[in-house]
């Protein structure tokens, strides 16, 4: 069972995280099961992907203990309520329910924005994501096999959706 610390706040993600911010991304990836990206972007690279409504961070004082945010799937305007996000948690922070508070605040702000579908590609091995995902309400699409290589090796990445209860 998860606990959720008691000192735990969600807020929105300001520039003046974005060292922790980019330090957790890059624990995340350094682990190579987050994704198939290898070293964190520079703020200003990650400040212009992300969505600025949809990027959250979980903080304990004013520690980062982990992050939310959201990029659009594509420009075309019949995808414009549908988003791929990342959550990544400190692994020091994981099993306290950041990841979950951080989700389903997100899924909160996507949902008051009208978007309907958010997405995202999970490692099959990354079984914590795969389980909080399940938790948070997404569902398995299915598994693209072998869709790209990482550190020299084919990975399967497995789709997963939460599309919005509240816009029809």
């Amino acid at each position: 069972m998860t606990r959720t610390d008691p000192g735990l706040r969600i807020a929105p993600l300001r520039p003046e995280h974005a060292e922790q911010v980019l330090a957790i991304y890059q624990l995340g990836l350094d682990e190579g099961q987050a994704s198939f990206e290898t070293t964190a972007p520079t703020w200003e690279a990650f400040d212009a992907a992300k969505l600025p409504a949809h990027r959250l961070v979980a903080l304990s004082g004013d520690r980062v203990l982990g992050w939310a945010a959201v990029v659009p799937v594509s420009d075309r305007c019949a995808y414009a309520g549908v988003v791929e996000h990342s959550v990544y948690v400190h692994p020091d922070a994981r099993g306290r329910g950041v990841g979950m508070a951080l989700l389903n605040a997100l899924l909160a702000s996507t949902d008051a924005a009208g978007i309907w579908t958010v997405q995202s590609g999970v490692f099959p091995e990354n079984t914590a994501s795969l389980a909080l995902h399940g938790r948070a309400g997404f569902r398995v699409v299915g598994t693209r096999e072998r869709i790209g290589r990482h550190h020299g090796v084919w990975r399967d990445v497995v789709l997963v959706e939460r599309r919005s209860p509240t816009i029809t």
